[in-house]
């Protein structure tokens, strides 16, 4: 049945057309402009959002060089910090749930130390379970969520990134 496929074609190009018209963009890609490339990132060692934020920029269009004299626009994060606090016991005072913080300081400069983002802090929140059974297992599930805020910190700092430099 020939005619079938015809219609099929028509949607199909509609609708990739519709997604470039409104400026689509996958998840990742990273929107800096040219004439602030290269980027270097100011961060402590073994940072959790400067890893994140460099597998982040891999394979985009945005150079990262580990030669701040060399960048023309330097990310720097100011503060990092992970704490708990206890959000619920049971009525023997047994802690039944955590509350995980991820606070992320972080500012942007141009050339000549020029400030093209301000000084932003990013908090981010989750609650964490605490039952009697796998406490092995929890105290994995509490490293693997400040992993996921690290990565959601870079994400989000990304975006502000895109937002500020337009």
């Amino acid at each position: 049945m020939p005619g079938g496929r015809g219609p099929w074609r028509v949607l199909l190009t509609a609708a990739l057309l519709a997604l470039a018209g409104c400026g689509f963009q996958l998840r990742g890609s990273v929107e800096i402009p040219p004439t602030l490339n290269p980027l270097y990132i100011q961060a402590d060692a073994g940072s959790p959002v400067r890893r994140a934020l460099l597998d982040l920029l891999a394979g985009s269009d945005v150079e990262v060089t580990r030669n701040a004299t060399e960048a023309r626009m330097v990310l720097r994060i100011l503060a990092e910090t992970s704490s708990s606090r206890v959000a619920a016991v049971d009525i023997n005072g047994k802690t039944l749930a955590y509350e995980l913080h991820y606070m992320v300081q972080f500012d942007a400069l141009g050339e000549a130390g020029v400030q093209l983002v301000a000084p932003q802090g990013l908090d981010l929140v989750r609650t964490f379970d605490n039952p009697d059974v796998e406490v092995l297992g929890k105290r994995l599930e509490q490293d693997l969520i400040f992993e996921d805020f690290a990565t959601e910190a870079a994400d989000r700092i990304l975006t502000r990134l895109r937002v500020a430099l337009r």
